[in-house]
């Protein structure tokens, strides 16, 4: 059904988008490249993309509202109805979901009584399942705001969303303690985050993530362990005659690291040609 004309924003906060806006605009050698920090700067007034949001960002780059739906509706970062002011993600992708993000999950919508992109009656967390938080190396994870919360069972979610609701200084494994959604929606629109030491308490990679990099540079610690991928010893990747010491987690590797052997170089487990469908 067509819809009425979007509500404008009121005079004081269109003119302090109009001015951040302007600013946003200046980074860029064409205005339509704007558009994703854009939504991210309307966002952080609403906590969301309304269609007010919308309707501001195709005025101001000259666009089709239908254009910017279109790229508002792409991203998942970007909220399309109002959200709390922490966005809970679990991941429940294969290898998070194996590891425990399922059960994850599942309690903290028993606990919160939510179902996925919700939000408590509070308005303080909305709960969502995520498809990957690209730190598998952590499994299972559970970000708030876009920030890590690493290795989490269901006990550490709970534990998590309640000092969320009751308002307590929330840190991440890596990374600024959690602002809320709509002060994300503006560091990520590129403005600076103003709060006291949160640049410096900005994280990166954990050791996990960084083993591999270290191997190819020659840096591994002595004695590193690859899991062998089938029946066998785990195999050393240096010499016997390295210094020796029992590496920690972060240092020991996944079997997804491990030589993996192919049909040709191992003739117990051949692939075979493939074959069509019903032959």
């Amino acid at each position: 059904m067509p819809q009425l004309p979007a509500t404008p924003y009121p005079a004081e906060v269109r003119a302090r988008l109009d001015a951040d806006a302007k600013e946003v605009l200046a980074r860029y050698p064409g205005s339509r490249s704007a558009l994703l920090p854009l939504l991210h700067l309307v966002q952080s007034e609403e906590g969301y993309v309304s269609r007010t949001g919308v309707a501001f960002c195709a005025e101001t780059l000259d666009l089709t509202t239908a254009e910017v739906t279109a790229v508002a509706t792409f991203y998942s970062m970007y909220r399309r109805r109002p959200s709390g002011d922490y966005q809970v993600g679990v991941c429940t992708n294969t290898l998070c979901a194996v590891m425990g993000g399922d059960a994850i999950f599942d309690t903290l919508k028993e606990h919160l009584g939510v179902g996925n992109n919700e939000t408590t009656e509070d308005g303080k967390v909305t709960l969502e399942h995520i498809e990957c938080n690209a730190a598998c190396d952590f499994a299972p994870v559970v970000m708030v705001n876009w920030e890590f919360f690493d290795n989490q069972t269901p006990e550490s979610a709970t534990r998590l969303v309640d000092d969320l609701i009751e308002g307590r200084t929330v840190e991440p494994t890596r990374g600024a303690p959690i602002c809320s959604y709509k002060e994300t929606a503006r560091i990520l629109a590129g403005f600076p985050d103003e709060r006291p030491g949160a640049v410096e308490a900005t994280g990166g990679a954990g050791p996990a993530s960084l083993i591999g990099l270290k191997l190819a540079k020659g840096e591994a610690p002595p004695k590193a362990r690859v899991v062998a991928p089938r029946a066998g010893q785990p195999q050393d990747t240096q010499p016997h005659s390295a210094q020796v010491h029992d590496p920690s987690p972060a240092e020991r590797l996944s079997s997804h690291d491990a030589p993996q052997q192919t049909s040709a170089s191992d003739p117990e487990h051949p692939a075979g040609p493939a074959a069509e469908e019903g032959e």
